[in-house]
């Protein structure tokens, strides 16, 4: 059996990979104030697309089961292919998307300043 704190730590990473995913990113930056922020806005950004994703996800799941198994009068196919709401997300998506790498653009110059700024040993 292994030992009680790997049992424990094991489940809370899986429960939250954007926050492990952050913090080992964080460790990567230097202790800066304007990489933390940075760290905080990229998570952010991550679970707002993850947001985004399972609305888009959850849309087509929807289609899926009113095809197999709603009316497939030629009203209802309209009506359920016609979510504005889906579109806004599938937007929201493309602008996370672009924020999202100008802000790891962001830390890979960083942690390119952190890596220069080390004295040689």
């Amino acid at each position: 059996m292994p030992p009680l704190a790997l049992a424990v730590s094991a489940p809370s990473r899986q429960a939250d990979p954007v926050r492990v995913a952050t913090e080992r990113l964080a460790r990567a930056l230097p202790s800066r104030t304007d990489a933390t922020v940075l760290v905080d806005l990229l998570e952010d950004d991550l679970r707002e697309g993850m947001d985004a994703l399972g609305d888009v996800e959850a849309h087509f799941t929807d289609l899926i089961e009113t095809l197999r198994a709603g009316s497939l009068s030629p009203a209802s196919l309209v009506n359920s292919g016609d979510d504005v709401r889906v579109l806004e997300r599938l937007d929201d998506l493309h602008d996370l998307v672009l924020q999202v790498r100008k802000r790891l653009s962001q830390a890979a110059a960083l942690a390119r300043q952190s890596h220069t700024a080390r004295p040689v040993r």
